[in-house]
């Protein structure tokens, strides 16, 4: 059976107004319902079946959003900060009226996906420790990464607080010199998201990372497309992927 809401609710959860507004342009006969004038806007409505029309704009109501983010240096994943710039200012009104979060976080200064939605059940899922979501990174690593760093990562490393890092995939993709330093440029897939732990990793074998980029989580890949500080929506095929990527671990 579908589950009905007011009127005024629906209207508001979609960013159209306020109670007091919606009130009004419901008496003033702008709202409509199944093509009959709705004056009251108290009104029970199916969401999902009924045809609603403000203004002679049909309004189509969802109640999540799944936006997929290229998150640029300098802003930090929260939804406000008193003195920094955050994911949620970067996005419209119409988007962050649905009160959008990150699911997950990206330090200050680490670039690309991070996805935000209002959906907790599905940030829940993504975020648990028992699920083992993989996340990877691409990383500019200051010093000579090679396969003894990678046999270190496949059996975990010990951080700076004594922690054992689950196992790791570590991939080297090339050197190259700068000033007499050598830099390494890798992709790394974690399991677990402690707190700056790629960094971290690294310098429990002696390096330094020097540039951090997420690549993927879980089934979501960084689309290439995305300019970075730019946003879009997730298709329908990338919200299922990661739906059918948690139910799997269950």
């Amino acid at each position: 059976m579908a589950k009905k809401m007011r009127l005024d609710k629906l209207l508001g959860h979609m960013g159209c107004g306020s109670r007091s507004e919606i009130k009004k342009w419901a008496k003033g006969g702008l709202i409509a319902v199944n093509g009959r004038t709705a004056k009251d806007s108290g009104l029970q409505v199916d969401p999902e079946h009924d045809e609603i029309v403000l203004d002679g704009e049909r309004i189509r109501y969802r109640e999540y959003i799944y936006v997929m983010m290229n998150k640029p240096q300098g802003v930090i994943s929260a939804t406000e900060d008193a003195r920094e710039r955050t994911v949620v200012d970067l996005l419209p009104e119409e988007m962050s009226h649905f009160e959008p979060f990150p699911v997950g976080r990206l330090d200050k200064d680490t670039e690309g996906l991070l996805l935000l939605t209002n959906d907790g059940k599905l940030a829940h899922e993504l975020l648990s420790p028992k699920k083992h979501v993989p996340k990877t990174y691409f990383a500019i690593v200051e010093g000579e990464v090679g396969e003894d760093d990678a046999e270190s990562f496949r059996h975990g490393v010990t951080l700076d607080d004594g922690y054992e890092t689950q196992p790791a995939a570590l991939t080297i993709l090339r050197h190259e010199q700068e000033e007499q330093r050598i830099y390494s440029h890798i992709e790394l897939t974690i399991t677990e998201g402690k707190f700056h732990q790629v960094k971290r990793m690294f310098e429990a074998v002696g390096k330094r990372v020097t540039y951090l980029k997420r690549l993927s989580m879980g089934t979501l890949v960084l689309d290439a497309a995305l300019p970075l500080g730019q946003w879009r929506e997730c298709s329908e095929e990338e919200i299922a992927g990661l739906r059918q990527g948690q139910s799997r671990e269950k």
